[in-house]
């Protein structure tokens, strides 16, 4: 009996211990909560980061520039951002890298309606935009304008909020917004089937490195193992997602029940058509190409007038990440 007791103490014991010994962090998200962010719920729900000793909290932030800025002054241990973005704030002095990726293909385009559609750079001349400040395309904008001629003088941009984007441009209070893609399904239920036309980047020249897991060099530093445990369960989430999308929705609904799961699911399927690679079918999910990588640093050099040239070695690491393989 007293051994019964012991061994059920020291169960008892060992399990506090454990739940004591889970590490916070905070993953700053670049917007609010989408089909691109499913994989980070998923593995909330599956305890991938549970099992790895974290506590992970989930923010959301108003672009890429406000979660760069949130991992940058150690408000997030790590973070979603557009690689671009992240390259032209190394010019700046920021300390972050990108330790991962999440889509393999660039989803940076120009949402706008058929009743006046901005449909090639050219269009863009004259209309006016809507876009937070911190949004990676209106940052990148200015190398857009330049590679495709476009006199970005001539381009009014307006600060609304990242929910508005839909809104703004359904209700016709912007000729257009910078979006993902992936947004497509949500500008459609607003808008009307049909109704909305897209401008991908990546049909003009900017098919350059695009969302990514970004980190600190704090974070790095003073907490490798705990980051490099992040990145594999967030990964191991992605796997879970892009074999089961249902599964995941369902479990997104769950931790988020104001999302429209219609919506969302479509946005979340257009967002794993811009994973399904052989990139990463190869080398694992998020996995960085070295040669694209430094192809996106150039492009940003050359177009988007920083004030210093990054060194592509300054930009990335991989020092962080474990091969999570694509579900068969």
């Amino acid at each position: 009996m007293k051994r019964a007791l012991w061994l059920a103490l020291a169960t008892l014991l060992a399990t506090a211990g454990s739940a004591g010994a889970q590490e916070k962090f905070t993953f700053a998200l670049n917007w609010f909560a989408v089909g691109d962010h499913a994989a980070y719920w998923v593995a909330l729900d599956k305890g991938y980061y549970k099992a790895k000793g974290l506590d992970v909290t989930l923010e959301n932030s108003k672009g890429s520039g406000d979660s760069i800025a949130k991992v940058d002054t150690g408000r997030a241990d790590a973070g979603l951002a557009d690689a671009a973005v992240v390259i032209a704030s190394k010019a700046r002095g920021t300390t972050i890298k990108t330790v991962g990726m999440v889509f393999d293909k660039t989803p940076l385009n120009i949402f706008s309606l058929k009743s006046h559609p901005l449909a090639k750079p050219k269009d863009l001349e004259g209309a006016t935009l809507g876009s937070p400040p911190g949004d990676a395309q209106r940052q990148m904008f200015p190398a857009f304008a330049k590679l495709n001629g476009v006199d970005a003088s001539k381009v009014k941009w307006v600060n609304i909020e990242p929910a508005a984007k839909i809104a703004a441009v359904a209700e016709k209070r912007m000729d257009g917004v910078s979006d993902y893609t992936t947004g497509l399904p949500l500008y459609e239920k607003a808008a009307g089937k049909g109704n909305v036309v897209m401008m991908p980047w990546a049909n003009f020249g900017f098919d350059l490195y695009s969302m990514s897991i970004i980190a600190s060099e704090k974070t790095m530093k003073e907490r490798p193992k705990v980051l490099k445990d992040f990145l594999e369960a967030s990964y191991m989430g992605w796997r879970d997602v892009m074999a089961d999308p249902k599964a995941a929705m369902v479990i997104f609904k769950k931790r988020v029940p104001e999302i429209d799961v219609d919506a969302i699911s479509a946005n979340m399927l257009m967002g794993l058509d811009l994973m399904k690679t052989d990139q990463y079918a190869k080398n694992g999910i998020g996995s960085i190409d070295d040669k694209r990588m430094c192809a996106s640093v150039d492009l940003v050099n050359t177009y988007m007038g920083l004030p210093k040239k990054v060194d592509c070695k300054d930009v990335y690491t991989k020092d962080f990440y474990t091969k999570v393989d694509m579900p068969k």
